[in-house]
């Protein structure tokens, strides 16, 4: 049977250096950030996951958008080259981490940039955001990487925000959800159900009906409620300060076998 496993990493000390790129900077709260990390993988424990922490990159501000770093398809795991230089150093015990639960490795060699938050995957389709922080090359490596094992890859254009998934995401039954003011192309993404919220765009699949997602996002979290699916509200207020979302706080891994 498939294990559902979840990487996690948890904030440093630097937290407030992190990057920004759409947004003001503004004041993080460390000890917030951390209780609110807290309260994140506590959710994904009582939702059926378990949990496997990578090992601390304190000197790295951002290190707690642990999704950025590494894409894993069926077991094969992509260790990204993030477009931020300041962020691959992040890159290294991630790799540990993923061999570490028994994935295969390769890796995103220069030229290319590659970050996860701009890999969505519904199915065997992986939609690549082709932006600020990942470029052709890095597309081309994770076609080479995971096309012979079955996935189709497309390319979507990103430039209104850091991450395609800061835009859209899927639903269980692969509706995509997405902020209209923030897609280049919504014609790319065929059934595609506008929310009211920016954070609403966000989505992890739990399992089941089950969706978590931001606190900031009632409206959203209402009109998925009374498309029969069960919203479960977590508070990710310092991270949204950093442009995080529920899903870059995490790597869920839901195709490894034992």
């Amino acid at each position: 049977m498939p294990r559902q496993k979840a990487l996690v990493r948890r904030p440093g000390p630097r937290l407030a250096e992190g990057l920004v790129t759409h947004v003001e900077p503004a004041d993080v709260d460390l000890d917030l950030a951390v209780e609110q990390w807290d309260a994140y993988v506590a959710t994904l424990h009582a939702h059926g996951w378990d949990t496997v922490e990578v090992a601390p990159a304190d000197d790295c501000p951002d290190a707690v958008f642990v999704e950025d770093t590494v894409v894993v398809y069926k077991n094969v795991a992509l260790i990204t080259r993030p477009g931020a230089p300041s962020r691959r150093d992040e890159t290294p015990a991630v790799e540990q981490a993923v061999a570490g639960v028994g994935c295969s490795v390769n890796w995103v060699w220069e030229p290319g940039t590659l970050d996860g938050g701009d890999v969505l995957k519904i199915g065997d389709t992986l939609y690549v955001g082709r932006g600020g922080r990942t470029n052709a090359a890095g597309v081309q490596q994770l076609r080479a990487a995971f096309e012979p094992l079955g996935a189709r890859v497309v390319t979507v254009p990103v430039s209104k925000v850091l991450h395609l998934k800061s835009a859209v995401t899927a639903l269980p039954d692969g509706t995509f959800v997405g902020h209209l003011p923030l897609l280049d192309t919504p014609s790319l993404f065929g059934r595609l159900l506008p929310v009211p919220e920016e954070s609403g765009a966000h989505v992890v699949l739990l399992g089941g009906d089950r969706l978590l997602m931001a606190a900031s996002a009632p409206k959203s979290a209402e009109l998925f409620a009374d498309l029969g699916y069960s919203p479960v509200p977590v508070d990710i207020s310092e991270f949204e300060k950093l442009e995080g979302c529920v899903t870059c706080l995490s790597v869920r891994l839901r195709e490894l076998y034992a």
